[in-house]
């Protein structure tokens, strides 16, 4: 098994977070949204189809 990214340890806290746009709830940073961290908004599908 192969780590991207070498300075995770395994500490979720130290990862970036920001809130939804539409309900608040805090998102924290995922590797899916590695590329596009700055233009990610809503935590879901359902908050995105509220705008």
């Amino acid at each position: 098994m192969k780590n991207d990214n070498q300075d995770f340890k395994g500490n979720k806290q130290s990862l970036p977070s920001k809130p939804c746009a539409v309900c608040g709830r805090t998102m924290t940073w995922r590797k899916a949204w590695a590329k596009n961290w700055e233009s990610v908004r809503y935590c879901s599908d359902a908050c995105r189809s509220k705008k």
